[in-house]
This record gives structure tokens, sequence and C-alpha cells, in this order.
């Protein structure tokens, strides 16, 4: 089983991911009365994290100093509007924006960070890492050699006897297209936890290989079952269900993570996550 984890990981490594998705995840196969189905030893965790540290620092510190004034035009400034929305559909303490152009607005990057800040979903995360965070998706998928290096890390987990992938977040897109890339992988289950892969324009419209007409790619054989598992409150999964984007195979599931809708380890202990990688693992 191949694990890929998810944005603002830069200062994290394979063992210290491990130590909070291994236990989640066979925590979740327990829920799902599969405890037996795996243990820590089958699982590989994938690391590309560290393609985002910036070079000749030990983030001793925390993340670089970002402000407001470092959210580029483009990209970042459309997912930050995107999240701004999403958060204030999903909580009332976040007033939504005003109109479709307003984060284009001087000072409006701000509004936007602001809000988010009082949101549910973002309190407690220091701006600066919310600005980190943009920057890491912006460069994901518009840097080709850091898009290629994170794809090759995850690339080299999956073997021939790989049966289920589990992807959280950003990682959900590397693992997606990792194995669209792979035609004859005998991987079974691809599992995605807080996926922003439906999102149109900035997320979908992006990936490799390109959709067609409107319609994403298979990652896998006929025989390969894609479970999507989303909090309500989840503001980076945008689009919850996936079977628009990518075809009615998708097996889309909600869950209730509280207050902690975005982390890996509220996805990994639940009882459908347990179950969808658990009918992976016994897949022939």
């Amino acid at each position: 089983m191949a694990c890929v984890h998810g944005i603002g990981q830069q200062a994290a490594g394979e063992q210290s991911l491990s130590q909070t998705w291994v236990p989640a995840l066979l925590d979740g196969l327990t829920r799902a009365d599969q405890g037996d189905a795996a243990t820590a030893d089958d699982v590989a965790m994938g690391f590309y994290g560290d393609l985002f540290r910036p070079a000749g620092e030990l983030l001793t510190v925390g993340d670089p100093m970002f402000t407001a004034a470092d959210v580029d035009p483009g990209l970042e400034e459309e997912l930050l509007l995107a999240w701004w929305r999403e958060a204030a559909r999903v909580d009332p303490k976040v007033a939504p924006p005003e109109a479709d152009t307003l984060v284009r607005a001087p000072g409006s990057v701000q509004a936007a960070l602001r809000q988010l800040s009082r949101s549910r979903f973002f309190g407690g995360l220091a701006l600066r890492a919310m600005v980190f965070d943009l920057k890491q998706v912006r460069r994901y998928l518009q840097d080709p050699r850091l898009r290629d290096a994170a794809r090759a890390a995850v690339r080299k987990l999956i073997t021939a006897e790989t049966r289920v992938v589990v992807a959280h977040s950003l990682g959900s897109v590397v693992a997606y297209e990792v194995l669209a890339a792979m035609p004859d992988h005998q991987v079974q289950a691809l599992v995605t936890l807080g996926s922003p892969l439906g999102i149109a324009n900035l997320i979908f419209d992006r990936l490799d290989p390109t959709p067609h007409d409107g319609l994403g790619a298979w990652p896998g054989s006929d025989t390969l079952v894609w479970t999507n598992v989303a909090d309500r409150g989840d503001v980076v999964a945008l689009e919850k269900d996936l079977r628009p984007r990518f075809g009615p195979r998708v097996v889309n599931a909600v869950v209730h993570n509280g207050a902690r809708a975005h982390a890996v380890a509220a996805y990994l202990t639940d009882k459908l996550t347990g179950t969808a990688i658990a009918d992976g693992l016994h897949a022939r």
C-alpha cells in the first residue's frame, strides 16, 4: 500500500509522516472490522514535501515570512478566492466575497486571508502558512521540473505488488497523475481524501493527462475502484462529488471530521475510508 501526503509537509519526512498516517490508517481498518487486513509493514509512505523547502534554510522558525503582498496574481489569487467562497458557504463566521472580482481589488487579498483566519477550517493557521500553501499548489501545477520530481517520488512506490494507493489533498493530484501515466499498474483501489481534483479551471483543467470533453482520464484499468472521501466542511475539497469530472464509476463518501475537516488522521480513522482500503487489499 502506498500513501501520498498533501500540502504543508515541507519540513516533514517519510518517517515522521508515518507516525501520523500508519496508526490512523490501521484504526480505520479496525473501525471497518478489517483490523487484520494490513500491518504497519504493509504501508509505504511517499514524500515529496522537501521539493517545496527553500534551499539552504532549515525552517527552524517556521515557513518563510510571507504576507498578503506575496500572493501572486493568477492561480494563487483565484485559488484564494475559491477557498474564501467555500469557507463562507460552510461557516457562518466567514463573510463572503461580494463579487468574483473582489479579490483583485486593492487590499482584498488581505481581506480574504483575514476572513479565512476566522473560519473553523483555517483557524489557528498562520497567514504565512496559508500563503505558502497557495504557492505549493501553484508551483506544482506550473513548474514542470518540480511536478516531474514529485511524481517520480511517488512513482517509485508503485510496484507490481501495490494494490492500494491512499492520497490526501494535493497528494491526490500527484497520485492521480502518476497512476494515469502507468497504464499497466496493478493498483486495485485509489482512495483520495480531501481532494481538490474536481476544482474546475484551477486544478481539473490543468491535470496531466488533459481532460477530454470535460471528463478526466480514468487512472487505471476497469477493475480499479476509486473512492473519494470528503468532509462537507473541507474547504480544499471544493467539489465533494468527483463523478461529474471523472465519471460515474467514482465512489463518493461524505464523512464528518469535526473541526479538523481537512486533517488526514481524521479521514483515515473513518470506517468508510477503512472499508475502501480493505476492499482494495482483498481484491485480486
